[in-house]
């Protein structure tokens, strides 16, 4: 069945009839950008504040320190900037009110039109036009919001069950983490395409590494290993094996993550991730799985917008780092690390949390006055 798809540019709906894929169109625009979905049959947004919030953050980053990810122009500088500061408080508001305005008008729409019983996968563009951009010093800060144009890309989306990934994801790490990472922009899904040559057939998302061993982040999803601790005394005494009698209480195990720092996007998941290990004290830290320490994960999960989150059966990793300036997938030797018996003990207490707090943090748009 073919899925229905709807662009909105400026809460006006395109008549196009040959729209392009998302993928297609994040690519041919630049901007900041945030995918979410709805939840229970359209009635809400998942998450939809956090997902706003980091829209406006990337906005502001984009905005101040990398323009060219930002501004619609075919010639751009930034000498045709003059205004290029820290958006103030009052544009965020001007942003959120422009993003929500195109909410409301597209989502009854798409709504109404879409496949019945499916849910909606929206993705949220907000571009700059440098055309609208009155280079004037009588031109006040403020009305400068209208400088960016919002787009609205719903399609069909058939979610997994709440709680259930039958299927874990099959992971290899391919290349480097991305540019101006701190913002989540298009430019990065024609570098993700560049990358995809890379991946083999088995994987079902790349990893992000800029030396073979730190692992950063998927190109679309945050990246999460349990790890065993290992101290001296464990390795004299070799009491290893007694760390799964205390998996339940996870007092030998912790959950690991690249920081912000590193480079890694700080994903609307991701820090519900935080936030749950922190409720639940669940140990957590923020450092980059290494890969050669491998041998003490005993977990490993992913998280993104659509997914929520899906525990991972494999990782894959070339045997020589260097073999990556090859052309294909085929040319490069792999190995892999096996995690047996499908979601943990810790990956399904974090994944049960995070689908009730799904089910709280739906935002209703018909209930927005």
């Amino acid at each position: 069945m073919t899925s229905s798809k709807f662009l909105f540019t400026n809460g006006v709906l395109s008549q196009s009839s040959d729209i392009p894929s998302v993928s297609t169109f994040l690519e041919t625009h630049p901007g900041a950008y945030t995918t979410t979905r709805s939840h229970n049959n359209g009635a809400c947004v998942l998450f939809w504040e956090r997902h706003l919030r980091r829209l406006c953050q990337s906005i502001q980053i984009l905005w101040s320190s990398h323009p060219q990810l930002l501004f619609e122009a075919k010639r751009f500088s930034k000498e045709s900037l003059p205004y290029l500061s820290t958006i103030s408080e009052t544009w965020e508001s001007g942003i959120r009110g422009l993003v929500n305005d195109s909410m409301r008008k597209a989502l009854p729409i798409a709504l109404k039109e879409g496949s019945e019983g499916d849910e909606l996968a929206i993705t949220t563009l907000v571009t700059a036009n440098l055309d609208k951009l009155i280079v004037s010093e009588s031109v006040r800060r403020e009305s400068l919001v209208n400088v960016f144009d919002v787009h609205i890309y719903i399609v069909d989306f058939v979610p997994p069950m709440f709680g259930i990934q039958e299927n874990g994801a099959h992971l290899a790490v391919v290349g480097p983490g991305r540019e101006a990472a701190s913002a989540k922009h298009s430019n990065w899904v024609r570098v993700r395409t560049s990358l995809e040559k890379l991946k083999p057939p088995s994987a079902t998302d790349l990893l992000l590494s800029n030396d073979g061993n730190r692992l950063l982040e998927g190109s679309v999803t945050n990246f999460y290993v349990v790890c065993r601790k290992v101290n001296d005394q464990d390795d004299k005494d070799g009491t290893e094996g007694s760390a799964t009698d205390k998996k339940e209480s996870g007092d030998c195990f912790e959950v690991q993550t690249a920081p912000v720092s590193d480079g890694v996007l700080p994903g609307v998941i991701r820090q519900l991730v935080i936030e749950v290990c922190l409720t639940r004290g669940i140990p957590f830290r923020e450092v980059a799985p290494m890969w050669s320490e491998h041998e003490i994960w005993e977990e490993a999960f992913i998280t993104n917008s659509l997914r929520l989150l899906q525990h991972v059966e494999t990782v894959s990793i070339p045997n020589s780092w260097d073999s990556l300036h090859l052309k294909s997938w085929k040319e490069i030797s792999w190995n892999k690390k096996q995690f047996e018996g499908g979601p943990g003990t810790i990956t399904r207490a974090i994944q049960s949390e995070i689908m009730g707090r799904a089910n709280l943090e739906g935002y209703s748009f018909s209930d927005d006055a």
